[in-house]
């Protein structure tokens, strides 16, 4: 594939904005309290506290698994 600086440029500036967009989101839902999905594992002692998202990272996960599927399929 040869890419002109044109093109890297593009893709920087579409990655730029999906992570600008990714950090409003994220600050936004820290606010409101929605990080905590059911499947997220929550183990609690005296002065501890264990917190494993196994819930997060099995939508995290088929989110991006859909993301590149799409953006695969548009590439061909």
């Amino acid at each position: 594939m040869d890419m002109i600086p044109q093109q890297i440029g593009k893709w920087f500036l579409a990655i730029g904005i999906a992570l600008a967009a990714l950090g409003v989101m994220l600050m936004i839902l820290g606010r409101v309290g929605q990080f905590r999905i059911p499947g997220d594992l929550v183990f609690t002692g005296k002065n501890w506290r264990v917190y494993i998202p196994l819930g997060t990272c099995l939508l995290a996960s088929a989110v991006l698994t859909l993301l590149l599927w799409i953006i695969n399929l548009f590439r061909r």
